[in-house]
């Protein structure tokens, strides 16, 4: 992983086009919702197709809808029923930034995600414990 200690600002834009290119999951990760944050132990997650979010910030502020569409390499989400009308009539899904939704709902279909989780839980218990 990639350790950057500097807060120049041309040096994080560098690292972020890096990023990109390497991690970009990392890049698309939002934050959990407060009884999410509190079930699995973990503060963020990255969003994928099928999650639940909640818009934060923008025109679309409080609109909770499912994630239909993620785009990595510009860093937006696509929501259900998030859509703007062009002037020749058609519907077309409006692009909301990762970084201004919040996850309300995760989708568990996939075994990986659900171990991943499963670790932060034991690794809550044993911090609470201790």
């Amino acid at each position: 992983m990639v350790t950057v200690t500097s807060s120049k600002p041309r040096k994080q834009r560098v690292l972020r086009r890096i990023l990109t290119r390497v991690w970009p999951h990392k890049l698309m990760s939002a934050h959990l919702s407060p009884e999410l944050r509190e079930k699995y132990g973990r503060r963020s997650l990255p969003v994928r197709t099928g999650d639940t979010v909640k818009v934060l910030r923008g025109e679309y502020k409080g609109v909770t809808a499912k994630v239909v569409e993620v785009d990595r390499e510009r860093q937006f989400v696509y929501l259900e029923n998030v859509t703007r009308k062009k002037v020749d009539g058609t519907e077309v899904r409006v692009p909301i930034h990762v970084s201004n939704v919040m996850i309300v709902q995760l989708d568990l279909s996939d075994e990986y995600r659900k171990t991943l989780l499963e670790k932060g839980r034991e690794g809550l218990k044993a911090w609470k414990a201790a």
